[in-house]
Formats: C-alpha cells, structure tokens, sequence
C-alpha cells in the first residue's frame, strides 16, 4: 500500500512490539521504526519520516513525556498505550489512551 501511513512504535517489551506491528499491518499501516528507550524515540522524532506514533508510557529508562512532549510540539498525533492511563501529566491529559 503505497499510501499508507506510517507509525513510530515506542514499546521496550520486545512482544509487544512485535504483535503491535503485526496489527498494524493488519489495519494497513506501516512500520516507520520500533524504539525501545526514550532517547531512541526522541532521535527518531527529530528524523521525522513518520506519520503518528504509538505510546508506551513507562520505558525502562522512565517514561515518555519528553517525547510525547515533542510530537505535540511537532504537530504528530500519537497514542498513549499503556494498561495503566493514570499519572499522565496535565498537559498531555487531552491525549488518547
């Protein structure tokens, strides 16, 4: 699909990566990169190159506000996934989780 929209997972469980990329591409979406930490998806987030992005909130090396912080700035949606939508700072409270 030559026009589908790619999507920046930020995930450090290696399984839920892999399965999330899996439903994406089932929805027709593709894969931009998977990061596992923090710094990586703040490197990928200044390369750009990527339609949306879906978010892990606690990372092995701490949560995700800087970069959910970012994508806002940039104007990039992206989507908490976590199964705890608690703790979420205010100013990125509006985000879907």
């Amino acid at each position: 699909m030559p026009d589908s929209k790619t999507i920046l997972i930020v995930e450090d469980e290696a399984m839920i990566g892999m399965m999330l990329e899996d439903y994406l591409d089932t929805l027709g979406y593709r894969l931009h990169a998977i990061a596992e930490s923090v710094d990586d998806a703040c490197a990928k987030a200044r390369e750009g190159g990527f339609d949306a992005a879906l978010l892990d909130c606690n990372l092995a090396d701490g949560p995700v506000w800087p970069l959910a912080r970012r994508l806002k700035a940039q104007g990039v949606p992206f989507v908490f996934a976590s199964g705890d939508g608690h703790g979420i700072p205010e100013d990125l409270a509006g985000a879907p989780v």
